[in-house]
């Protein structure tokens, strides 16, 4: 957490040195200038302006009813307030169903101070990928769980657990990088198969119910703060317990992410 100190602002080079050195990174989500603020101030590398904000902004059922236009909104939010964290925005339903329509949803949202972009899906999105990379728009793919596919696939289930599907899943990853993805996010598999995706890629994973073994963890900020609405998911952490602030509460998962201490055995998924 140099940059508290005064360093420079965290870029892309910094999480990859990070991840060579096997320095865990920090991931939260923020949706306003408020809790961007907080983050910046509590160490946090990386800000995630998820499509998350569909479920815990606006209380949908899931992530599908967000556009374009709201993200960008909420990305200025995010921007106006960050000093140091380096900001990611997902793009929403779609809204990238091909390379052109994808470079335009991107480059709103650059434009709205995002540092990259967040995309689903494994192969079959390659050629995105590569479209928006060679057009200087850095991307991290996402892996696992798609919420944007949940009514594809029946409801929030682990993803990957057979042989079959964990191998498909890797490979997935291998060509998401070789198309110029920066970073991964992977997001309730089992343990074991974030563990085996990490060593593969020389680009960092970060894991949401991945296991302990990723180069970072992200939690959606409610979820960890206790107050989304709901059975938690089992990969989620409250981190207001035994805190008296939500400061001392981001402060603590940043330490436990750093220290490996977060996620626990408790917190994974079994293959």
């Amino acid at each position: 957490m140099g940059y508290l100190q005064g360093d420079k602002p965290i870029s892309i080079t910094k999480l990859l040195a990070m991840h060579a050195e096997r320095e865990k990174i920090t991931m939260l989500t923020a949706y306003d200038s408020t809790m961007s603020a907080l983050l910046n101030r509590c160490g946090v590398e990386v800000i995630l302006i998820g499509d998350s904000l569909g479920n815990v902004i606006q209380g949908h059922s899931s992530t599908t009813p967000v556009t374009v236009e709201q993200m960008v909104y909420h990305t200025e939010c995010v921007a106006r307030a960050n000093t140091h964290a380096f900001l990611i925005s997902d793009l929403p339903f779609a809204s990238y169903g091909d390379p052109i329509q994808a470079l335009d949803s991107a480059a709103e949202l650059m434009r709205a101070g995002a540092d990259m972009v967040k995309l689903e899906g494994g192969d079959w999105q390659a050629d995105i990928i590569q479209y928006l990379v060679e057009r200087s728009v850095p991307v991290c793919a996402h892996l696992g769980l798609l919420p944007q596919s949940v009514h594809l696939l029946g409801g929030y289930k682990v993803q990957g657990k057979s042989k079959d599907a964990a191998s498909h899943m890797l490979e997935q990853a291998l060509t998401c990088q070789a198309a110029g993805a920066q970073m991964v996010v992977l997001e309730a598999i089992p343990s074991s198969l974030g563990e085996k995706i990490t060593e593969e890629l020389h680009i960092p994973t970060i894991g949401i119910g991945a296991g302990p073994d990723c180069s970072g963890q992200v939690l959606v900020l409610q979820d960890m703060l206790g107050i989304s609405p709901g059975k938690p998911p089992k990969f989620v952490k409250n981190f207001m317990d035994g805190h008296q602030s939500i400061e001392a509460a981001v402060k603590a998962y940043v330490r436990e992410v750093k220290s490996g201490k977060f996620p626990g055995l408790e917190h994974g998924f079994a293959g």
